[in-house]
């Protein structure tokens, strides 16, 4: 049987398709802190998994290298947890819009941090349906106006709050425009055991004029130099509130408990992508049939 060899893995190792978002979009950011991730902590394409939904960040799959599963919308994290049962040894990341996740994929972000598979959910978070021409999200400020919200959106979800209160064992917010912020945030969801939530400020530059790299570079501040716990749930809850004037980024909330797969026992030998199947280890549940 062959052998995989394994590569120096460099920037250029993730280097995909040329990406078709608009020039300045805060996309570009992200896309080059998660390369950027990867490649320090030494990940080879072949080891990742990236599912995608439907959207602007659904695309970055196809701008950067590794296995890929294009998803419906707000559907991308089933076939991810499915993936990462199969596989633990794979590094296992969903990637999608603050839409595509928290609102037609809201039903499965509440039951992956309750039940704490091992993945990594990078939302991009720009306040818009940006790919559909800039409807109001679940993320929108209040009053924002679009053609779908002429008198103004209702106030927006904070997902984090939620997140933290269904059970979330990572919770953590960086911004587009801090690459090595961003970078650094990615990696630690990736290394953390169980379902990491990281929420990336991202500028639209073609339908949001409000939350711009600059309106955010005005007002973003960052955790751990203030001396954050972020095993304290309560101080936790207390940060996601800010909003406005002064917006936190970096690691809020961070618990270790059993992870999905620790409680499978099929796993206990190994992914079951690499088990020997063995046809008459089934045969008595069919004889009790006949």
């Amino acid at each position: 049987m062959a052998l995989r060899v394994e590569q120096p893995v460099t920037m250029e190792s993730y280097a995909g398709l040329k990406p078709a978002w608009c020039p300045g979009c805060g996309n570009f950011g992200i896309l080059r802190a998660l390369n950027k991730a990867l490649v320090e902590m030494k990940v080879q394409p072949w080891q990742l998994l990236m599912v995608s939904g439907i959207g602007q960040a659904g695309k970055l799959p196809h701008y950067s290298r590794g296995n890929t599963f294009n998803s419906l919308h707000g559907r991308a994290v089933p076939p991810a947890v499915a993936a990462k049962i199969a596989n633990p040894e794979l590094v296992v990341i969903v990637i999608g819009g603050d839409g595509d996740g928290y609102s037609e994929g809201g039903n499965h972000f509440l039951h992956v941090l309750r039940r704490n598979h091992d993945i990594t959910h990078i939302v991009h978070d720009n306040q818009v349906y940006a790919l559909t021409k800039g409807q109001a999200s679940p993320t929108s400020d209040e009053g924002y106006v679009s053609k779908t919200t002429p008198g103004g959106a209702l106030p927006p979800l904070n997902a984090l709050g939620v997140a933290i209160m269904a059970g979330a064992t990572f919770v953590a917010r960086t911004f587009a425009g801090d690459l090595d912020h961003a970078a650094r945030t990615i990696q630690e969801g990736v290394r953390h055991r169980g379902f990491a939530l990281i929420d990336v400020l991202q500028p639209c530059v073609t339908f949001n004029h409000v939350n711009t790299f600059k309106w955010y570079s005005e007002r973003v501040y960052k955790l751990d130099e203030r001396g954050h716990n972020p095993q304290d749930k309560m101080a936790a809850l207390e940060v996601v509130q800010q909003w406005g004037e002064r917006i936190p980024i970096g690691v809020i909330y961070r618990e270790q408990r059993p992870t999905y797969e620790d409680r499978i026992p099929a796993l206990k030998k190994g992914p079951l992508a690499k088990q020997v199947i063995d046809p008459q280890r089934i045969a008595p549940l069919f004889q009790e049939f006949q």
